[in-house]
């Protein structure tokens, strides 16, 4: 049996040589037969599976999985697409675990809590520093796209692997009664994460306001089902390498690689500007707040895949808030904290929604001054709220404000092509900026306990 470090050694070299015979045909510098091209990236497959079998983790089988299940939908594309029912069985999966898990949190985190003064304080600290990076993430999309031009100039047609998706104008009556729920049942049943979050705290508050004796029977009730949620989600997540895989080589089967080269500009606009919020914004705040930068990054690793792969950060939620309770954040600030930033804390898809507007108004030929790119995306980013768990969301969001701005909608389902491999990195920056944000307001209220 080859050791591990020898595995790693071969992996490493394969792969490169992989990569170099993959660069030499693609560009016509000479003729490797597809036989060779196929064996040589199938080596390096198994050569990844038995490194994962050596390592015996859920994370490194996860990332595996990523790989296998591009391959599989790049040489099997008709296989592949007979896998969306395996990643959308594993997304349902986790979404059940998703309402009732913040209900328990939030209940035992305000009304379990000796003290409400401190809820509160940790709200406003919450929604603060939500606020204030989020404008930061707007303002980097601004600048990359208004930079890069990637819009200006391009002809773009819609391909007909589209959804049908509708342009719904919304009027700020309709962003604030969104918030709101008006039954508890079908905002679960929907998927409305804020209004199950509005929900839970303002339960969590009745809750507080009743004597002991009437209190302690359901605040039992919360506490086990969030240990049985967590539970649950152990359970599930011996599928994620089969789901995450299901989910890549879905998305590659269908759509191919061709694609790529007409919207290169926007995606790699997009994907370096994330780069640069994480590194020069995130990074950072992380330095500032002496956040365990190696243990932080080890502690994501698993829930930013999932959301990468599954392009939905509600998958990856429940192991994100196990994640940051093993490093150190109390359960009373997880609970209360990651719900709320996923409502208001989008970092990657505010960005993204400010990149992709001022793109479409390039690519329609419009030329807007920054007074108005400013108003669109604010705009933006309050319809955006709430939107996290649902893949494409921002898709939707993006046509209502063009609608609402008289901006051709063209452009928008062009970007469709693509948005699988937008999706992906949004929806990692979404899950990192509010891990981040845990550990932030954790050590703001020097309750973090470095494990």
């Amino acid at each position: 049996m080859f050791s591990s470090r020898n595995v790693l050694i071969s992996l490493i070299i394969t792969s490169f040589i992989a990569t170099i015979l993959f660069i030499l045909n693609h560009y016509n510098l000479t003729f490797i037969p597809s036989m060779v091209l196929t064996t040589s990236r199938w080596i390096v497959v198994i050569l990844l599976l038995i490194f994962g079998i050596q390592k015996k983790s859920l994370t490194t089988w996860i990332f595996i999985s990523m790989v296998v299940g591009a391959e599989i939908g790049y040489d099997f594309p008709e296989a592949a697409d007979a896998l969306k029912v395996v990643s959308k069985a594993f997304l349902k999966l986790i979404k059940s675990i998703v309402a009732p898990l913040l209900f328990g949190t939030l209940v035992v985190g305000i009304a379990g809590h000796s003290n409400i003064k401190q809820v509160g304080r940790m709200g406003i600290k919450s929604l603060l520093y939500f606020e204030v990076v989020t404008t930061i993430a707007l303002f980097v999309g601004l600048a990359a796209i208004n930079i890069t031009q990637a819009g200006a100039g391009v002809t773009l047609t819609a391909t007909n692997n589209t959804e049908k998706i509708e342009a719904v104008k919304q009027s700020a009556g309709d962003i604030v009664l969104h918030i709101f729920p008006e039954n508890i049942a079908k905002s679960v049943a929907e998927g409305q994460i804020l209004q199950v979050v509005i929900f839970s705290v303002l339960f969590g508050i009745a809750m507080a306001m009743l004597p002991a004796d009437k209190k302690r029977p359901m605040l039992e009730f919360a506490e086990s089902l969030s240990e049985v949620m967590f539970k649950f989600t152990n359970i599930i997540m011996y599928l994620a390498p089969i789901g995450v895989g299901a989910a890549i080589a879905y998305t590659i089967g269908t759509m191919g690689f061709g694609i790529l080269i007409n919207l290169f500009q926007l995606l790699a606009t997009l994907y370096a500007a994330l780069i640069v919020f994480v590194l020069g914004v995130l990074l950072p705040i992380a330095l500032i707040f002496k956040v365990p930068i190696k243990k932080f990054i080890k502690a994501i690793g698993e829930p930013v895949s999932i959301a990468f792969a599954t392009t939905s950060s509600e998958a990856a939620l429940p192991r994100a808030m196990e994640a940051m309770e093993k490093l150190g954040v109390p359960r009373k600030i997880v609970s209360f904290v990651m719900p709320t930033g996923y409502s208001f804390n989008l970092d990657g898809t505010t960005l993204y929604l400010s990149l992709a507007s001022v793109f479409v108004a390039q690519a329609a030929g419009i030329d807007m001054s920054f007074s108005q790119q400013l108003i669109m995306v604010f705009t933006l980013m309050l319809t955006s709220k709430g939107v996290a768990g649902v893949p494409r969301a921002s898709l939707v969001i993006l046509l209502g404000t063009a609608a609402s701005f008289d901006l051709p909608t063209e452009p928008i389902f062009a970007i469709l092509a693509i948005d699988a491999l937008m999706d992906m990195a949004r929806t990692s920056v979404n899950v990192i900026g509010n891990c981040l944000a845990t550990v932030v307001i954790a050590k703001w209220e020097n309750e973090f306990v470095e494990s």
